[in-house]
């Protein structure tokens, strides 16, 4: 083996660790990306507090494991969660079906806030640590590098996920009335599609998929906050905008390459600017690629 060949082998494998983390991260993101794509290409709606969900989730966890086993507390999790989505969309969306956009975001706005505060009373402002979870939370070796086993997880998950979720929304009854109503909301109606049955599925999807991605996440990175949901939810949301919102695929690619990319820098030792460079990219996205990667161009019809 040549010197220059050695010293490429030791780069890559000192990078590996924070290659492997960006793409469990990218996954991570991406379930949270998929939830606000999918609502907003039904309702044209950017639901600020789908962050929120995702710490609610971790916190439900938290407080379900201290009573009850981890195999029973998991599923209660899951089924919790997508109960909060459920009651957000039928308390704070459905009752402004008719009303100004602006109006929705200054209710999805408050949804957040609701949801952080009433986590703040229940922890009393202190960090919480999630459980480990046996299997996934051990420690395995990749090529010589060290990492947790979730991180090798997430993104086969993730991919598994995103497939079964584009084969329900192309191959089944409910996927199609989704398009439908993601193409014209009005004529989707006068066709004898119920509206709020497909909302609150999308809904239900989006907060499932968050609660999928609480668990990797938190698996990894263990201390709750009642703001902790924050960053990787405007994260997700620059990975919607980047793949075009509206396009699950876009969303997916777009949350891989931020998490990716966002690790690569903390692995230059310029941790100070991870965050940065996802919102740097929001604003070049939006200044050359406003519909973002895969999002389509919108047509004034006259």
């Amino acid at each position: 083996m040549t010197p220059f060949s050695a010293d490429f082998l030791d780069k890559a494998q000192s990078n590996l660790p924070y290659i492997l983390a960006g793409i469990s991260t990218g996954g991570q993101y991406a379930l949270i990306a998929i939830g606000y794509t999918m609502v907003y290409g039904i309702l044209r709606l950017i639901n600020f507090a789908h962050g929120d969900v995702f710490m609610a989730a971790g916190l439900v966890l938290i407080y379900a494991s201290t009573v009850l086993p981890l195999y029973v507390s998991i599923p209660l999790m899951i089924a919790v969660t997508v109960l909060i989505g459920f009651a957000i969309e039928r308390a704070a969306y459905k009752p402004l079906r008719t009303a100004p956009r602006m109006s929705v975001m200054i209710s999805a706005i408050g949804v957040s806030y609701l949801i952080q505060n009433l986590a703040l009373y229940v922890t009393g402002g202190l960090t919480k640590y999630y459980p480990p979870i046996p299997w996934i939370s051990d420690s395995i070796q990749v090529f010589g590098a060290m990492t947790k086993r979730v991180t090798v997880i997430t993104p086969f998950l993730t991919i598994g996920l995103v497939v079964a979720l584009v084969l329900l929304i192309r191959y089944t009854k409910i996927g199609m009335a989704m398009r439908a109503v993601s193409r014209d909301f009005e004529t989707a109606q006068l066709m004898g599609i119920k509206l709020d049955s497909v909302i609150s599925t999308t809904f239900v999807i989006g907060t499932f998929l968050a609660a999928v991605g609480s668990l990797l996440f938190f698996s990894n990175y263990t201390g709750v906050t009642p703001t902790v949901g924050a960053m990787p939810g405007l994260k997700a949301f620059v990975a919607a905008v980047f793949g075009g919102i509206g396009s699950i695929p876009g969303a997916v690619i777009g949350a891989f390459i931020i998490g990716i990319c966002e690790n690569i820098i903390k692995g230059l030792g310029w941790t100070t600017f991870s965050d940065a460079f996802t919102f740097v990219l929001l604003i070049f996205v939006l200044m050359f690629m406003p519909t973002g990667i895969f999002g389509e161009k919108s047509t004034d019809k006259v």
